[in-house]
């Protein structure tokens, strides 16, 4: 599959079947995530896999109320939490080099983005959740201090692909020159 078909063909799955996800294809999944661009390469993530059912049933409970993802999490054969490490990214020396600060979340919002692209490619699907309750879920994951839950990722077999959303035209959020400029043709 092409890079531009996986990015415009994938689409948020919350329902899963129950088959398995191949150790093989779940290896190429985080391999994807190990390839993923970070500030000067900090690659400041962790990675927790959970496959138990009660595990994966706290987690849920820490989405926050009438989030979508909250069946396909327990419904998911994998769960994918990836979780950043604060004060690593965005910095040269001993400071952050830009005025955003910890780079870390746009650190592991690319690789979450590449798992995302890599279980598309391979006929799996995923979703990012992000409305949750962080502290709780790094609670049931035992997260040390100085880590964050970012997100976790369902990831399995979908039961059906979703149709995509409506977007926008380039020409609705792409200018010339300037931020006012004119816009793309």
């Amino acid at each position: 599959m092409e890079v531009l078909e996986a990015i415009r063909e994938r689409r948020s799955v919350r329902r899963f079947t129950e088959d398995p996800v191949s150790p093989e294809d779940l290896s190429k999944v985080l391999e994807a995530a190990q390839w993923a661009p970070s500030w000067v390469n900090v690659q400041p993530w962790k990675i927790v896999i959970v496959k138990d059912a009660a595990k994966k049933e706290a987690l849920a409970e820490t989405l926050l109320p009438k989030n979508p993802a909250a069946k396909g999490l327990i419904q998911a054969p994998v769960v994918i939490a990836l979780i950043g490490e604060r004060g690593k990214s965005g910095l040269y020396g001993d400071s952050f080099s830009t005025d955003k600060g910890d780079w870390y979340m746009f650190d592991l919002g690319i690789a979450a983005q590449n798992i995302a692209l890599a279980a598309h490619s391979l006929g799996l699907g995923t979703v990012h959740v992000g409305a949750l309750d962080h502290k709780k879920a790094g609670a049931i994951l035992q997260v040390p201090e100085g880590f964050e839950v970012v997100e976790i990722l369902p990831l399995g077999h979908p039961t059906f692909a979703p149709k995509a959303p409506p977007r926008k035209e380039l020409k609705e959020f792409v200018t010339l020159e300037t931020f006012k400029g004119e816009a793309w043709a």
